[in-house]
C-alpha cells in the first residue's frame, strides 16, 4: 500500500474507533478514481467508488461506470440496481462454472497470496479475470457478470459500496474465514452466495492455498 494510502487508512480506523456521538455516526467512504493504474495508462477500466455508513454499517452503495455510462446503486434492505433497473448475482451453482475474478496487489505478501490462489483455483473454475478495479469486479459480481471476486488485501474505500451492491443483488460478502464483512475487512471473498462457489472456494483457499 502507498504511504498516502497507509496514511488514509489509518485515519479511518481512528474514525471508526471513536464514532460515538450523533454527527460522528454517519460516515461517507470514497474512493474518487478505483483503479488508478488502469486510468493513468488510459484503460476505460477505473471509477469513482462512494458509500455511506451509519454506525459502522454500510446503508448506501455507488459505483458509476462513466466508459459504459453504468450506475450501480444500493440502499439497504431495498435492493441493487443499474441505471434504475433491478440486478441480481449470477446462478452458478458450482465452483466449476464460476468465473472468478481477482487481483495483482503491488505488496510482496499479497503478491505471493495471490499466486498461490491461481494455481489452486484454476484447474477448479471456469476461468479467472483480472481487471485491476475492484470497484468494477463488485459491481459485476451484483449483476452476474462475474461469479466471484476474492482478494486478500484491501481497503474500506475499495469494498465498501460494492460490499452492499452484492448483499442487496442477494450475493454473500465475507472475509476470507467466511466471516460477516465489516469496515475493517480487508481479505475478502464476495460472491453469488451459493455454497458450492464461496464455501468452496474458500475452502480451497484455505486447505489447498494455504490463504486465509
Amino acid at each position: 500500500m502507498a504511504p498516502g494510502k497507509e496514511a488514509s487508512a489509518a485515519a479511518l480506523e481512528s474514525k471508526l474507533a471513536t464514532s460515538n456521538d450523533k454527527e460522528d455516526s454517519w460516515l461517507w467512504i470514497v474512493d474518487p478514481i478505483d483503479g488508478t493504474t488502469n486510468f493513468a495508462n488510459g484503460m476505460p477500466l477505473c471509477m469513482p467508488s462512494v458509500a455511506v455508513a451509519h454506525n459502522g454499517e454500510v446503508v448506501v452503495g455507488v459505483i458509476f461506470d462513466p466508459h459504459r455510462n453504468e450506475l450501480f446503486t444500493a440502499v439497504r434492505g431495498r435492493g441493487s440496481q443499474l441505471n434504475g433497473e433491478p440486478i441480481r448475482v449470477g446462478e452458478q451453482t458450482t465452483m466449476g462454472d464460476a468465473i472468478v475474478a481477482m487481483g495483482s496487489p503491488p505488496g510482496d505478501e499479497s503478491m505471493q497470496m495471490s499466486l498461490k490462489g491461481i494455481q489452486v483455483l484454476m484447474p477448479k473454475v471456469r476461468t479467472i479475470r483480472m481487471i485491476g478495479s475492484a470497484a468494477l469486479m463488485l459491481a459485476w459480481v451484483a449483476n452476474g457478470r462475474l461469479t466471484c471476486y476474492w482478494e486478500y488485501d484491501l481497503s474500506s474505500w475499495d469494498i465498501s459500496a460494492g460490499a452492499l451492491l452484492i448483499q442487496e443483488a442477494g450475493g454473500k460478502f465475507t472475509d476470507l474465514e467466511g466471516k460477516d464483512f465489516t469496515l475493517r475487512t480487508r481479505k475478502i471473498m464476495a460472491s453469488n452466495g451459493q455454497p458450492g462457489v464461496h464455501d468452496d472456494i474458500l475452502r480451497v483457499l484455505r486447505e489447498e492455498g494455504g490463504i486465509i
